[in-house]
């Protein structure tokens, strides 16, 4: 089953610049899984050692977070969009973050929103 999953601007080099690209499978874990089989190196950045998601990546599925659903064992289904957004911290005025990063995160907390009322 198809999804679309949205690709943050430093993952992109190993997208091939794709700003999206398409994944198979039932859950975030199957389709992490998948997105590795197609573009090597996606998986260790999103996922630490243990295989879990790391503490600075978000995964999204359609708005909601995973870690408040059921994680990498959250079930997908065909047209389903995933977004991968770093985390966002502030503090340092050296950080310069990327605008599609802004943006993308921006866009997934205002469909998060909206679908909360």
């Amino acid at each position: 089953m198809p999804v679309q999953v949205r690709i943050p601007t430093p993952l992109r080099k190993l997208t091939g610049g794709a700003e999206s690209v398409s994944a198979n499978g039932a859950t975030i874990a199957a389709i992490v899984q998948d997105l590795e089989s197609h573009h090597p190196g996606l998986k260790e950045r999103i996922c630490d050692s243990a295989g879990k998601v790391r503490r600075f990546v978000n995964v999204y599925v359609n708005g909601d977070d995973i870690r408040f659903l059921n994680s990498l064992e959250t079930s997908v289904k065909d047209g389903d969009e995933i977004s991968i957004v770093p985390a966002i911290a502030g503090g340092s005025a050296g950080l310069r973050l990327d605008s599609a990063i802004r943006r993308s995160a921006r866009d997934v907390i205002e469909r998060g929103r909206s679908r909360l009322g």
